[in-house]
């Protein structure tokens, strides 16, 4: 067992406003199963870019250990190259029959190593990667992300194989997986950094617990300062008012006062500005010990949607629908008998490459939203006339320039659409930076902030919470649980699914 010690970090991206880490101090045992938490931007994936020697830093990371990073970069030429002719270029020292042994773990054929990469779905290039990864003992691991773009199964898969391991630190915002897979939790708090050990439900329970430890421990504080400024000034003012009689008297009133009462006056007078003093240094001391209490407290704001209310009950209908492309040898689609009912969010649930998302664009193109090229349709699909959506796309590559240009060219108030980003936890910072700069969970929430600025009779959003930290998850459960909009949406988290779907659907 080996330590990974971390000392003083500080680092910056060029160009940046702000420090990603500020002299950033702690250390991590390398055959931990760690989950990495924290929210979109934090600096997760910096980290691990850290840690590989990918940038420069202030301060010192110091370990024995030798690092390996999931996902890996897979080349254009490399897309169109089987996986058994190149895994040595991506993995040093990678044998062959420690690959296919990790494959079987997964329950995969050794055959997707022989076929060209771009040809494996989305969950087999991850088996095949994960199987490299864990080909090669004593290497501490860097799992970023690896159940974005898979569908349950595959999740299930991948699940039940890292729960197999150890020695690896995951990035991952799926609460399902980080309860199965990790014993400990490295935390990226709002202004510090912890440790756990525990797995993300015990974490979340102790940050609870903590939390309403903190809050009302400022409330105590809070009255306690109160008090002391009460008496402060009341001490004030009796002092004043005991200085002035000091000087000058009225025989006739005063009769049993001589000048050398002066004297007792005067030390009267001091020992109240003493006393002021006093509580003066203990609620400076208060107010000490009250900073800080409320710093890593994550204060969610409910967000707004808002649904439009059709005439009509029955929104979308399909009965016997069949769907695919001219040069495809099958239907992405097949004989679907499908209803959407004002009112329900309906889950698509299936494989990947089983037609979620074509079965969307078919939709999205039947309502006037989208141009199919090549397609070829049986059956009938019916949507509506007048309906409007609002919709999320899977991709966010296309998100360029910056926010300015991106709601001029929405329609969107640029006001509003920051102010719901903030709701989103964005820092204001990053309302200056060209979008491509984004994480990729910071571009999903300018999608998922656009779609509920969209008055919308259907909401269709296509993996929605790919990259989308746990908080903005329990944030968007609360606004659909509240508002209750029509859905159709395609997403493999299940604690997501459960809270939310009022009907699901396997394609």
């Amino acid at each position: 067992m080996a330590q990974i010690n971390v000392s003083n970090l500080t680092f910056s991206y060029e160009r940046s406003f702000d420090n990603v880490f500020e002299q950033v101090s702690f250390s991590i045992d390398t055959n931990w199963r760690l989950g990495f938490i924290g929210r979109n931007g934090k600096g997760k994936t910096t980290f691990l870019n850290l840690l590989l020697g990918r940038y420069e830093y202030e301060g010192r990371i110091t370990s024995t250990t030798v690092f390996d990073y999931f996902p890996y970069t897979i080349s254009e030429l490399q897309m169109n190259m089987p996986m058994i002719d190149f895994m040595e270029d991506i993995k040093s020292d990678c044998e062959q029959w420690r690959v296919i042994c990790e494959l079987e773990k997964l329950k995969t054929s050794a055959e997707v190593l022989y076929r060209p990469f771009y040809t494996l779905s989305h969950g087999e290039r991850t088996k095949v990667m994960l199987a490299i990864l864990f080909s090669r003992e004593n290497d501490f691991l860097l799992i970023d992300e690896p159940t974005n773009h898979l569908d349950q199964e595959a999740r299930m898969n991948v699940k039940d194989y890292l729960m197999q391991k150890k020695g690896f630190l995951i990035v991952s915002h799926d609460r399902d997986l980080l309860d199965a897979c990790v014993d400990h939790v490295l935390v990226l708090n709002r202004k510090t950094i912890e440790i756990q050990n525990g797995n993300f439900s015990s974490w979340w329970e102790n940050k609870n617990r903590a939390d309403t430890f903190s809050e009302m421990e400022n409330e105590k504080h809070l009255r306690e300062i109160q008090c002391l400024k009460r008496a402060a000034d009341q001490s004030k003012r009796w002092a004043q008012k005991s200085e002035n009689s000091k000087i000058g008297f009225d025989p006739v009133k005063e009769h049993d006062r001589s000048i050398a009462a002066r004297a007792y006056i005067g030390a009267k007078t001091k020992k109240m500005q003493k006393r002021v003093k006093q509580y003066e240094q203990r609620m400076e001391q208060t107010i000490e010990e009250k900073e800080g209490l409320l710093q890593d407290i994550e204060k969610t704001v409910d967000l707004k949607i808002s649904p439009l209310i059709y005439h009509k009950d029955v929104l979308i209908l399909a009965k016997d629908f069949s769907f695919g492309y001219e040069d495809a040898k099958q239907d992405v689609v097949k004989n679907l008998n499908f209803e959407l009912h004002q009112g329900e969010r309906i889950f698509l649930n299936g494989l990947n490459g089983c037609g979620k998302s074509s079965f969307i664009k078919a939709i999205l193109s039947c309502a006037g939203k989208y141009e199919m090229q090549r397609s070829i349709k049986k059956g009938a699909l019916t949507v509506a006339s007048g309906v409007k959506i609002s919709y999320i796309s899977q991709d966010t590559d296309f998100l360029k320039g910056n926010i300015k240009d991106f709601c001029e060219k929405k329609n969107l108030d640029e006001s509003l659409f920051c102010a719901i980003l903030r709701q989103l936890d964005m820092e204001r910072v990053q309302f200056v930076k060209p979008m491509e700069e984004y994480s990729q969970g910071q571009k999903k929430k300018v999608l998922i902030a656009a779609s509920l600025m969209t008055p919308a009779h259907i909401y269709i959003w296509d993996e929605p919470l790919n990259y989308i930290d746990v908080f903005s998850r329990m944030q968007i459960e609360k606004l659909i649980l509240d508002y209750k909009p029509t859905m159709i949406v395609v997403d493999h988290d299940i604690r997501f699914q459960e809270k939310i779907a009022t009907k699901v659907i396997h394609m």
